[in-house]
């Protein structure tokens, strides 16, 4: 089997950052009582290990809920972001913080922050239930308005002149162009603010234009990953060729390659290389 190793793939520098940062507090703060609070990143191996490294996972939709059950110790924030009432509520409770935010996602809360002083409303794209789109949306609720899809641009009744619209950092380029237009048809005088971060557009970028090449993709990462299972969506979508999610390299079936030369694989911003390595291994094996 021909494997197409495309890059970049793998751990983006706010990924980097917050397992750094993680892994710090745990070594700085032995015997400590140290929870984060949801996925660090949105894998599930990157977050066993952080636990067996002595940090619990507080898994719960609600973060502010998720906060009543420390009871003392340190939390940290993922890299996903948190907003002001969460913060505050860990400062109520005593709590130290650790804030791992990527600092791309920190541009973004500063963006609709100051845009919101300065009298916008703003229009945030973004995946519902994911934490990224909750910590933005904590900014200023009432003036952040999320919408996912184009019904919900239409659904928007806003009176403000002073409109804005930005989005998460980990869509599709392609999608997120397409419902800024959208935005820009119903409010024309609308300022777009496009926040998908670099990382990200790289991926997307050199996965579309790889699978060219390919009968198919494998894209490495978790189902809780929005940048992963957007790979998946911009190859299908836009090189027209069959690309599958997997989380480790059991997941992948020998029906998908049946009659296949060459496949190309690429993996998601939270998924640990040897994940990757193991997939790249078994295909160029057969």
């Amino acid at each position: 089997m021909d494997v197409l190793k495309i890059t970049p793939r793998g751990y983006c520098h706010g990924v980097v950052e917050a397992i750094r940062a993680a892994k710090q507090t745990a070594k700085a703060r032995p015997g400590e009582k140290i929870r984060m609070l949801g996925y660090l990143v949105h894998n599930v191996h990157v977050t066993d290990e952080l636990q067996q490294n002595g940090i619990q996972l507080i898994d719960r939709d609600n973060r502010l809920e998720g906060l009543d059950q420390i009871d003392g110790g340190t939390v940290i924030f993922t890299a996903h972001g948190v907003s002001p009432a969460v913060k505050q509520r860990a400062q109520e409770r005593g709590l130290n913080m650790v804030d791992a935010t990527c600092s791309d996602v920190v541009v973004t809360h500063d963006l609709v922050k100051d845009l919101v002083e300065r009298g916008y409303d703003v229009v945030y794209i973004g995946r519902r239930g994911h934490p990224e789109p909750e910590g933005v949306v904590g900014e200023a609720p009432g003036r952040v308005h999320l919408v996912q899809d184009p019904q919900d641009v239409d659904d928007l009744k806003l009176t403000n002149d002073k409109i804005a619209v930005t989005c998460q950092t980990t869509l599709s380029i392609w999608d997120t162009a397409a419902m800024i237009k959208r935005v820009r048809e119903r409010y024309p005088k609308a300022e777009a603010y496009n926040e998908i971060c670099r990382a990200t557009q790289d991926r997307q970028e050199a996965a579309v234009e790889a699978a060219k090449e390919c009968d198919l993709v494998i894209v490495v990462g978790s189902e809780r990953s929005s940048n992963s299972k957007r790979l998946v969506q911009v190859v299908q979508e836009l090189a027209h060729k069959p690309a599958y999610l997997v989380d480790t390299v059991a997941d992948i079936k020998p029906e998908w390659l049946d009659g296949k030369a060459r496949v190309g694989v690429t993996s998601g911003a939270s998924t640990p290389t040897q994940l990757t390595r193991q997939v790249i291994e078994y295909l160029e094996a057969l």
